[in-house]
């Protein structure tokens, strides 16, 4: 089965880079896919990310051909990090500015706002970092997000495995979480996992979402002195848990965020060795995929020239660039725009995308728990865990 996708082969990939057209110039009435993201708020920093992929995958998609031979115009407004006001902007999406399509914003919250949306007027939704899929209950919606129906159980089960390979299973465990639905949601099942592994659970803590003061967790973590730390932290909350320890001249032994806003974490000296989930990192084997070495190399740049702190190509940008992906295979396959004929043919079919091929015919529509441990080493993360999709020579690094 041929799946469409922005650079259709390898030959494509590098004709791309070479800056050759390899399609007919879209023409006619744009089709236009509406979406929301939270250019401005606390969930800003990664949104970001999500904001520059859709603007390079669309660019890239209107030089080879657009979709059906028309252009592809993508309308996005800024929710301001707010579920509730994610909910207006896409019932205006759809009632006011008439999109032909949907594509999901950033974060759990906002996805189910737009999700509420998309059932009401019988239109897919098509999103990519959802971290509940036991709430994905609408029959139209397709993630890109790959974790799985019970991420809260295999990705940390995925993540202590990858410390036992190396010898260092804790004996001890502090879990300290954001209340935000997604990282509340990993962070409760680390703490079933770690139960069940016998790691002792010495601190549970939790904060609202949107914190800035994180002096008296960073206490009452040190204090307890365990192990591992399991931070259930979104965006930027990791480092401002961090910058609170080295105050208190304090750094875990072993320490894993759930869902951190990458280059700022990386960047931090106190967070070398920390891990986190992904489902895709720019070194191979993921790039041996010349999709994804053209998608690398184009996001590099203009991430420099955006000024981001961090211009590689990761879990974000990676599963951002796939729900893309999804979107231009079954309009493309079907060569239709009719949202229950698209929502059909995903449903049926697998789409190859830069994080892997993915199915959708699972509950919820979603398919395999393919997230990996990931580490950074030496201001870079890489991925160390499976061993086969893990850095030319990289392992997993204790202290």
């Amino acid at each position: 089965m041929k799946l469409a996708k922005v650079f259709i082969s390898a030959a494509g990939a590098l004709l791309l880079m070479a800056g050759i057209a390899i399609a007919a110039t879209p023409t006619g009435e744009p089709i236009r896919v509406g979406s929301t993201l939270a250019l401005t708020g606390p969930l800003s920093a990664t949104a970001m990310i999500h904001k520059l992929t859709g603007e390079i995958y669309v660019e890239e998609l209107n030089k080879h051909g657009g979709l059906l031979g028309r252009p592809v115009e993508w309308i996005v407004k800024d929710d301001q990090s707010k579920p509730d006001l994610a909910r207006t902007l896409y019932e205006q999406l759809i009632t006011v500015d008439k999109v032909d399509l949907l594509m999901g914003p950033y974060a759990t919250g906002n996805i189910l706002s737009a999700m509420g949306v998309a059932q009401k007027y019988h239109k897919m939704l098509i999103h990519h970092t959802l971290g509940i899929p036991s709430l994905a209950k609408y029959d139209m919606q397709f993630p890109a997000w790959s974790v799985g129906i019970n991420p809260e159980i295999t990705v940390p089960n995925t993540l202590f495995d990858a410390i036992a390979a190396v010898g260092k299973t804790p004996k001890t465990i502090a879990v300290v979480t954001s209340k935000f639905p997604s990282v509340y949601l990993m962070a409760m099942g680390a703490r079933e996992v770690a139960k069940k592994r016998g790691i002792k659970e010495v601190l549970f803590l939790e904060w609202e979402f949107g914190n800035r003061d994180y002096s008296a967790i960073a206490s009452r973590v040190k204090d307890a002195n365990p192990d591992f730390v399991f931070v259930g932290a979104l965006g930027l909350e990791g480092n401002l848990l961090l910058e609170a320890m080295k105050k208190i001249d304090y750094v875990p032994p072993m320490q894993y965020f759930m869902y951190p806003a990458p280059g700022p974490l990386a960047k931090l000296p106190e967070a070398n060795l920390a891990m986190a989930g992904s489902i895709f990192e720019q070194h191979p084997p993921f790039t041996n995929n010349p999709t994804a070495a053209a998608f690398v190399k184009i996001y590099n740049e203009r991430a420099a020239k955006a000024g981001l702190p961090d211009t590689s190509v990761e879990t974000q940008a990676a599963a951002s660039y796939s729900a893309w992906q999804k979107l231009e295979a079954a309009v493309t396959a079907t060569k239709s725009l009719d949202d229950k004929v698209l929502a059909q043919w995903l449903k049926t079919h697998r789409v190859d995308t830069i994080q892997g091929r993915l199915r959708f015919d699972g509950a919820n529509n979603f398919g395999d728990d393919l997230m990996r441990v990931k580490q950074i080493q030496n201001g870079k993360w890489v991925t160390v865990w499976p061993k086969e999709w893990a850095a030319p020579g990289a392992t997993l690094l204790t202290k």
